[in-house]
């Protein structure tokens, strides 16, 4: 009747293939890997710019845009507010791929499902 919780070191698949799930497990609804938290629409590719709330980042995703006036392409970028799960690692400067999920607060409607690559520390 009521939903049941998720039990550490249960993994789901999130329906997105070729994402390595992450190797640490949480407790947290909110995670699309070990929660109940489904992903759906577009998944995106960009760098974390700002990492300061609790379990939230700023990611920073760049594309290219064609004006057929011109016939070339603009680049154009939007900051996308994430929900950065427990079990996940992220710092300013990774490269993340994030997927669309349901609102989860006002600005928040996109989560972290991997890291790409973290950023080369010199």
């Amino acid at each position: 009747m009521g939903m049941s919780t998720s039990t550490p070191g249960k993994m789901r698949s999130i329906g997105i293939p070729g994402v390595k799930p992450p190797e640490k497990t949480c407790n947290d609804p909110r995670c699309p890997w070990h929660g109940h938290l489904k992903v759906r629409g577009v998944v995106l590719e960009g760098t974390v710019v700002k990492k300061r709330a609790q379990k939230t980042a700023v990611v920073l995703h760049e594309y290219l845009h064609y004006v057929s006036k011109y016939m070339r392409y603009e680049r154009r970028r939007r900051k996308i507010h994430v929900r950065v799960p427990p079990c996940i690692d992220v710092e300013e400067g990774d490269r993340v791929l994030i997927a669309e999920t349901r609102p989860l607060a006002k600005t928040v409607a996109f989560v972290v499902i991997s890291v790409l690559e973290k950023k080369k520390s010199s």
